[in-house]
């Protein structure tokens, strides 16, 4: 069980590296859906439907803006701390969901949302740059892919 916690600790902090609201969008998706538990924690409050519909119009957002040719890269310092603290985020409420330690998961999380900024930046890049396939089509293919739904659904 540990180790599953930990494996979803740091795939959805590789969502939020990707793309850092989609990752608390997902878990209070999670939460809506029944997946995650939250009742009775300090994060109670990602269970409440206003949650819910500002994460999932600021994750909305987010993936529109993405797509932008002035959107900076993910990994300048605003978007970079942004994943981290997502990531840290969204580890932690996975933690605090299974019943498990809440600094390994959020240091857990920061590793994955690292590894997502940095490995998704750098295959991005070499998809548009290298394979000459057009930004916005891989920019797509980026967002269908990361599957965080999926790794909530599984806890």
């Amino acid at each position: 069980m540990l180790m599953t916690v930990i494996l979803f600790c740091f795939l959805l902090g590789c969502v939020a590296g990707l793309r850092s609201l989609t990752a608390p969008a997902v878990v209070c998706w999670g939460a809506h859906l029944g997946w995650l538990h939250f009742a009775g924690t300090r994060l109670a409050f990602i269970g409440h439907m206003t949650t819910l519909i500002v994460f999932t119009l600021l994750a909305l957002g987010e993936l529109t803006a993405d797509k932008l040719p002035k959107t900076p890269a993910r990994t300048a310092a605003p978007g970079l701390i942004a994943r981290i603290v997502m990531g840290a985020f969204c580890g932690s409420a996975i933690a605090v969901s299974a019943g498990g330690g809440l600094i390994v998961a959020a240091v857990i999380g920061i590793i994955g949302a690292l590894l997502g900024t940095f490995g998704g930046y750098n295959v991005r890049h070499a998809l548009v740059t290298r394979a000459h396939l057009p930004d916005f089509a891989v920019a797509l293919v980026e967002d269908i892919a990361m599957g965080g739904l999926l790794i909530v659904s599984h806890l």
